[in-house]
């Protein structure tokens, strides 16, 4: 699998945005791409935290 760069990431997504979109919009998809990219590597280099262990935290609250 061929990685992309973060700027053709980033073309993609704003092309697939409808030409309406505002910059609001093109601002948060970008940001909302970037974050799931991050959550993406943590998990792949085992800094995340097992669904189990999040649903029994939650159990508590």
């Amino acid at each position: 699998m061929q990685t992309q760069s973060a700027k053709q990431e980033a073309i993609e997504a704003i092309q697939r945005l409808p030409d309406t979109a505002d910059m609001e919009e093109i601002m948060y998809r970008l940001y909302v791409l970037e974050n799931i990219r991050r959550g993406q590597q943590d998990a792949q280099e085992g800094r995340s935290t097992p669904a189990a262990e999040v649903l029994r935290d939650i159990e508590t609250w």
